[in-house]
Parts: structure tokens; C-alpha cells; sequence
């Protein structure tokens, strides 16, 4: 087995486990909101997993993805490696900025003044509608390192 071959096999477990803790958030989430009881908890929850478990997959992604192309096939002037790239940026600073702050004040708020408070609500909005783009960026940068088109020549 090759260095390579280690290396993408750990990228592919890594993107399992940080895709599949990021599509499980708004499944806790749309629950708890049905039963405000367990909303703080799973808020928390989804904290943690976000902290301890989905962001450090992430930066080992891009650790190990940058090992591949130390070590690969593919170079940097790869179209849909470059992409992707771009679009992984863009989801850290997402994520960094726009997520993990908006889940923190949503737990604050939460906690402060309770689940029908409209700075809460606006919080939850924000925190769904920033999910939802986060998830789109992913499923887009998976299809991208999947099926490898020529975006250009």
C-alpha cells in the first residue's frame, strides 16, 4: 500500500465523518424545535459535535488533501481541484463566521430569554439558512473530488 493510497483513504473517512455530522445537525435540530424541552441540550449537542468532531475532519481534509497532491497525481493547476479549493475557503470562512457564532448566540439567547423570543428565532433562521448554503458548498466540493470534471482546458 502506498503512502497515497493511506492518505486517501484517510480523506475519505474524514469527509464521512464530517459530512455525516454536519447532515445530522438540522435532523437534531427540526426535532428539538418540536419539543422546545430538549432544545438547549441539543443545541449543545450539535456544539459539540460541530467543535470536537466535524471541524477538526474538516482541517484534516485539508491537511491530508494537501498530502495527495504533495504526493499525487493531480496537480495545483487542476480545474476542479482548484475549485474545490476555492469553495472549501469559502465554507471555512462560512463556518468560522457566520455558523459557529450564530449557534453560539443561539444557545445564549436561548438560555436568556427562551425558544419564542424573536432574537432567538432570528438566530435559528440564520443559523438554517448559513446550513444550508454550508451544505450545498460541501455536496458541490464531494461531487467535485468524485466525478473530477474538465471545468476548462
Amino acid at each position: 500500500m502506498t503512502f497515497y493510497t493511506v492518505l486517501k483513504f484517510l480523506h475519505v473517512l474524514l469527509a464521512i465523518v464530517a459530512v455525516g455530522a454536519n447532515v445530522t445537525y438540522g435532523i437534531w435540530i427540526g426535532r428539538a424545535a418540536r419539543d422546545p424541552r430538549h432544545l438547549a441540550f441539543t443545541l449543545r449537542g450539535v456544539k459539540v459535535l460541530d467543535d470536537r468532531v466535524a471541524t477538526p475532519a474538516y482541517v484534516l481534509l485539508l491537511l491530508t488533501g494537501l498530502g495527495m497532491l504533495h504526493a499525487g497525481e493531480y496537480s495545483w493547476a487542476t480545474p476542479w481541484l482548484l475549485v474545490s479549493l476555492v469553495l472549501y475557503g469559502v465554507a471555512v470562512v462560512l463556518g468560522l463566521l457566520g455558523y459557529t457564532p450564530t449557534l453560539r448566540r443561539q444557545i445564549e439567547m436561548l438560555d436568556a430569554r427562551g425558544p419564542e423570543a424573536l432574537e432567538y428565532r432570528a438566530l435559528a433562521s440564520r443559523g438554517q439558512l448559513i446550513g444550508v448554503v454550508l451544505a450545498l458548498l460541501v455536496v458541490v466540493i464531494v461531487f467535485l473530488m468524485v466525478a473530477k470534471p474538465v471545468l476548462w482546458s
